[in-house]
């Protein structure tokens, strides 16, 4: 066996394992959602869990930046982040809207299961907003207009916090310029 062939070996089994991890925390959490017992209907609970389940996402967030800084390989932390922070955030939305749907059926153009609840949410995320479901009542106006706002933080602080923490890695690796603008 060549000498160098446990490092080669060893650059490209760490990709390998963080794209598993990364397939793998989305793949939990969808599954989780699928089997969580979502039956208590809709109410004040449920935007407490939700508060709450945003806040955890929070905590994950600001958890994840400390760990790409100090990682070896701080691009793929950062993928393992998103691809456990944007489907925990996604399934929160994703109960409330079934739970929603489940008490108050009219509060969409049609009733959600949890494909279509999961469905309605990835589209609102997305921005696509293909039209075949859509909030009816000002309950369900309301959530997922707070779900857009969340949107637009998860898209633009998250993602800004995030690379920024790569760059801070890169940097402490000696990768990277000092300065997004690449100066010292």
């Amino acid at each position: 066996m060549p000498r160098n062939a446990a490092p080669r070996r060893r650059r490209l089994l760490v990709p390998v394992g963080h794209a598993l991890r990364s397939a793998a925390s989305a793949a939990v959490l969808t599954a989780l959602f699928y089997v969580a017992p979502l039956d208590s209907g809709f109410g004040a609970l449920t935007l407490l869990c939700l508060a709450l389940g945003l806040l955890l996402f929070g905590g994950l967030v600001a958890w994840q930046v400390s760990r790409i800084a100090n990682s070896r390989h701080p691009r793929l932390r950062a993928m393992e982040a998103l691809a456990t922070a944007v489907p925990l955030f996604l399934v929160l939305f994703a109960s409330a809207y079934f739970l929603l749907s489940a008490q108050l059926p009219e509060s969409f153009t049609e009733p959600l299961s949890r494909t279509d609840s999961l469905y309605f949410t990835v589209t609102v995320f997305a921005t696509v907003g293909f039209g075949d479901i859509a909030a009816t009542t000002q309950a369900a106006r309301a959530l997922t207009t707070g779900q857009m706002i969340a949107d637009l933080i998860v898209v633009g602080v998250v993602a800004k916090v995030l690379f920024g923490a790569v760059r801070v890695g890169l940097r402490r690796r000696g990768e990277a310029p000092a300065d997004p603008d690449g100066g010292p």
